[in-house]
C-alpha cells in the first residue's frame, strides 16, 4: 500500500534591524562571544524590554505581502522552558493572539503552480547559542544572539514531499528578501526551518509527526525529510508506531536522531508577559507599511505586470512565477529585455529557467554569483535571433562560457564584456550557422542526387524520407545550415 507524506514547515526568519526586538543591543552578526548581550536580553533584575518598532514594521509588511490578516491587537507571552543558552529560563514569544494570521505562498511544482496555506507568523526573540567545537567535553554559551528578532513564520501541513518542502522554502527565502525584511543568509542563521514530518495512508488522520529542527540549507531540508519519511515508513510496515518527538540531523551521516520527546504547548506554560503591554496596530500604521510596500514591490504585483507586458510575446503565467522567485531573477530577466525589447521575453524565460537555473542548481549558486551575466546570456539570445547560431549550438556556447577557463577563448582582456567577446567564442568554436541561401542549396542538390529513392518515398507520401533528406543535408553541413531555410529550400526541390 502507499504512503502519503505529510510536511509543514515551521521557519524562523531573523528580522534586519539593527538592534534586538526589546533592547538597544546590537545584532551585527561576527562579534566575539557575549559581546552583544546586554542586561535586557538576559532578564537581569530590575530591567524592562522595549519593542523594536521596526521590527513590528517589518512583521506588517510580511503579513501584507502573502494577504494575511494583520491582527489589530497581538500579546507578547512568556514561552517556559530550560536551555543552557537561556540564561532568563523564558522565552518571550506570540500564542494565542499572533500578529500575521493566515495567508498564501505560491510555489512551483512539477504539476504547475500550489498554494501554501499559512497558519500565521507571530514575532518572538531567538535564544542564545550553545559551541561544542572547541570545548572537549564542556559546551560554551555565546548570547550574542539573545533577543535576536525573529518572525516565526508557520505553514500548515499541506506539503506531500521533501520537493515540494524545498520549493516552498526557497520562495519564501525569496519573498522576505524582495520585501526587505530579512538578508536570507543561512549560514549565519538568518533564515531557518524546523520540518514537521508525519506520514498516512491516503484518506486517513494525520499521522504522529516528528519535528526536524534547525536545518539551515535547502540540501539539508530535503536530504532530512527523505530519511525521516523512509525512517516512519519503515517503523510503521514493521508494526511499531511513531513516538512524537524533536530530532536533529545529522549531515555527515545523513539521517536523524532523537534529540528530545516533543512536547506541546501547554508543556510551556505560556503566560501573557507581565512587562510588556499587547501590541495594538491601528489601521493608519498598517496603511503606512502598506505604502511603503508597494514602493518596494511584491512578487505577485510584479507577476501582474510581467503577464500584462509580456503575454502577448508568449511569456506564460508559469513563467511568470519561476521569473519572480527572487527579486535578483526578476532583475536578470528585466535587464535581459531591456537590452533584447519586449518580444524577446518568452526565449528569455526560457534560457533563465531552463539552461541557466540548471547550470545554477548543478553548482549550487545563487543568480548572483553567476559566471554568465543578464548581458552575456542576452548577447548569446541576440545571435540565436539572427540566425547566427541555432539554438542547439547557443547551449554549447553557454557552457563555454560557464566554465571558469572559457576566458582563455579569447584573446582580448575581457572577451564577455561586449558582443564582440560571445562572437569570438562562436568562431573559435566553430559554431557559426550556414545562412547562405546558395551554399545550402548546393548541398541539398548534392544529397538529392545521391537519394533518388528517398525522394520517390517523399513524393510517395512518406514524410520520414524528408526527415531523414534533412539529416543528411545536416551532416553534410557539421549542423550549421540554418533549418528554416534549410527546410523551405528542401520543400522546394522536392516538389519541383
Amino acid at each position: 500500500m502507499q504512503w502519503e507524506v505529510v510536511i509543514g514547515l515551521e521557519t524562523h526568519v531573523q528580522l534586519s534591524t539593527r538592534s534586538k526586538i526589546f533592547s538597544g543591543a546590537s545584532t551585527t552578526f561576527g562579534a566575539a562571544p557575549n559581546t552583544q548581550a546586554c542586561a535586557v536580553d538576559i532578564a537581569l533584575p530590575g530591567v524592562l524590554p522595549v519593542l523594536n518598532k521596526v521590527a513590528v514594521e517589518k512583521a506588517i509588511r510580511f503579513g501584507l505581502a502573502v494577504d494575511a490578516k494583520i491582527n489589530r491587537r497581538s500579546v507578547f507571552a512568556r514561552k517556559n522552558y530550560f536551555y543552557p543558552d537561556l540564561p532568563k529560563g523564558y522565552q518571550i514569544s506570540q500564542y494565542e493572539i499572533p500578529i500575521v494570521q493566515d495567508g498564501t505562498i505560491s510555489i512551483v511544482v512539477k504539476e504547475g503552480e500550489k498554494i501554501v496555506r499559512l497558519t500565521r507568523a507571530h514575532l518572538e526573540e531567538d535564544a542564545g547559542k550553545s559551541l561544542h567545537e572547541n570545548f572537549k567535553d564542556m559546551t560554551g554559551i555565546d548570547l550574542n544572539r539573545a533577543g535576536t528578532p525573529l518572525l516565526e513564520i508557520v505553514s500548515e501541513p499541506v506539503m506531500r514531499s521533501a520537493e515540494e518542502a524545498v520549493a516552498y522554502a526557497k520562495t519564501l527565502r525569496g519573498l522576505v528578501r524582495w520585501i526587505d525584511i530579512c538578508d536570507g543568509n543561512m549560514q549565519e542563521g538568518s533564515f531557518r526551518f524546523d520540518a514537521n514530518v508525519s506520514v498516512r495512508r491516503p484518506g486517513e488522520p494525520l499521522g504522529t509527526r516528528c519535528e526536524i529542527k534547525n536545518l539551515n540549507s535547502f540540501r539539508f531540508l530535503e536530504h532530512a525529510i527523505e530519511f525521516e519519511v523512509r525512517r516512519q515508513i519503515g517503523i510503521l510496515e514493521d508494526g511499531g508506531a511513531i513516538e512524537q518527538e524533536t530530532r536533529l540531523y545529522d549531515p555527515e551521516k545523513n539521517e536523524t536522531r532523537s534529540m528530545r520527546t516533543k512536547e506541546e504547548a501547554h508543556d510551556y506554560r505560556y503566560f501573557p508577559d507581565p512587562d510588556l503591554l499587547p501590541l495594538e496596530v491601528p489601521e493608519q500604521w498598517e496603511n503606512e507599511v502598506d505604502q511603503g510596500l508597494s514602493k518596494i514591490g511584491t512578487p505577485q504585483a510584479k507577476r501582474a505586470r510581467y503577464y500584462l507586458d509580456y503575454a502577448a510575446h508568449g511569456l506564460t503565467h508559469y513563467d511568470t512565477l519561476l521569473l519572480t522567485e527572487s527579486r535578483e531573477t526578476a532583475e536578470y530577466f528585466e535587464n535581459m529585455i531591456e537590452h533584447l525589447g519586449a518580444d524577446a521575453a518568452k526565449i528569455c524565460a526560457n534560457w533563465i529557467t531552463g539552461e541557466l537555473a540548471s547550470a545554477l542548481n548543478r553548482d549550487n549558486l545563487d543568480i548572483t554569483a553567476s559566471p554568465v551575466s543578464s548581458h552575456q546570456l542576452a548577447w548569446l539570445i541576440a545571435r540565436i535571433r539572427d540566425n547566427t547560431i541555432s539554438s542547439k549550438a547557443a547551449k554549447d556556447v553557454f557552457w563555454k562560457m560557464w566554465k571558469p577557463g572559457h576566458r582563455d577563448l579569447a584573446k582580448s582582456p575581457l572577451p564577455l564584456r561586449s558582443q564582440a567577446g560571445v562572437d569570438r567564442i562562436i568562431d573559435e568554436m566553430g559554431l557559426k550557422q550556414i545562412s547562405d541561401s546558395g551554399a545550402i542549396e548546393k548541398i541539398v542538390d548534392e544529397v538529392l542526387a545521391a537519394n533518388p529513392k528517398q525522394i520517390e518515398d517523399y513524393r510517395a507520401g512518406k514524410e520520414k524520407a524528408f526527415n531523414s533528406l534533412v539529416g543528411q543535408v545536416m551532416k553534410a553541413t557539421k549542423g550549421k545550415a540554418n533549418p528554416a531555410q534549410l527546410n523551405e529550400i528542401l520543400k522546394r526541390k522536392l516538389a519541383g
